[in-house]
């Protein structure tokens, strides 16, 4: 293969190449915030007042944190099967939150679509409770 002619016209797709004018700078996107988009909700780009705390679901998340290291410390006490039925019980309240509030409100309660949310917060806490309840006493422990 030969290289073109100098003289030749250049190749339109070349010459909008070069032109770099069409392509936005990243300052001209508008961020967004993942919470936004939880179960398809997608808010206008336009600013939006910060509400404090942003989020009532944030306000939840925590108190299942908190609730967890409860029941962690109780864990480490001695009597974990109360310790592992607390942890399960945040858990499932959790999904109860999170079935109540709405995208926008949930904040880190949102990872998924709210129907998969709640799945595996209320599988998972039932599970714990479940095996907690279940697994015999072992001597010598």
């Amino acid at each position: 293969m030969t290289d073109p002619a100098p003289d030749s016209p250049p190749d339109e797709s070349v010459e909008r190449s070069r032109d770099e004018s069409w392509i936005a700078p990243p300052e001209s996107v508008p961020p967004i915030s993942a919470e936004d988009l939880v179960d398809g909700d997608h808010p206008g780009y336009g600013p939006q007042e910060r509400r404090y705390p942003s989020t009532i679901g944030g306000a939840f998340y925590i108190c299942v944190l908190a609730v967890t290291v409860a029941g962690l410390v109780v864990v480490t006490s001695g009597d974990w099967r109360l310790g592992i039925r607390m942890v399960g019980g945040a858990l499932i309240a959790a999904a109860v939150v999170r079935m109540l509030l709405a995208p926008q409100d949930a904040g880190m309660l949102a990872v998924r679509h709210k129907a998969l949310d709640m799945v595996l917060l209320t599988g998972l806490g039932a599970a714990l409770i479940f095996l907690a309840t279940s697994i015999p006493d072992q001597p010598g422990f």
